[in-house]
């Protein structure tokens, strides 16, 4: 309140905006507009190849990489398969070196049991049954 006893009619922080102090001009065009800007000119109009140029390129590399990646797996099956059969040629010699490798630890085995059991008054040597049920010894040649 006022010493006058009125109210005014704002109070406080409900004051209104103050109008901005009118000390500037705000800038604005020259008179008659800016001067038009040529910009053809600075911009030449042919910058490097053309789209399609561009397109033929590129399919060209590509084509000429996939004709090279269709080659080299090409060649790389012929020596997959050159090696499948060099290992089914040798798979048979593989098979009859490792089967006499078996029989020769077998009988290193027969003889060490003989030897270490021939004190046990009962002890018979291990007889092979008449129907074998399973294999002599594990197969490790794989030719394909």
């Amino acid at each position: 309140m006022s010493l006058t006893g009125e109210r005014p009619p704002y109070s406080g922080v409900t004051e209104p905006p103050k109008p901005p102090p009118l000390q500037h001009l705000q800038d604005g065009p020259p008179p008659g507009g800016y001067p038009r800007l040529d910009v053809r000119r600075n911009l030449p109009r042919n910058v490097g190849p053309s789209a399609t140029a561009l397109f033929l390129g590129s399919a060209l590399v590509m084509a000429y990489g996939f004709w090279r990646m269709g080659n080299y797996n090409l060649h790389r099956r012929e020596l997959l398969e050159e090696r499948r059969q060099v290992r089914a040629a040798l798979a048979p010699f593989l098979q009859a070196e490792e089967d006499e490798r078996y029989l020769k630890a077998k009988a290193q085995w027969e003889a060490w049991e003989a030897k270490v059991m021939e004190h046990v008054p009962d002890w018979e040597k291990k007889r092979e049954p008449i129907y074998k049920t399973r294999s002599h010894g594990p197969t490790y040649v794989f030719p394909f």
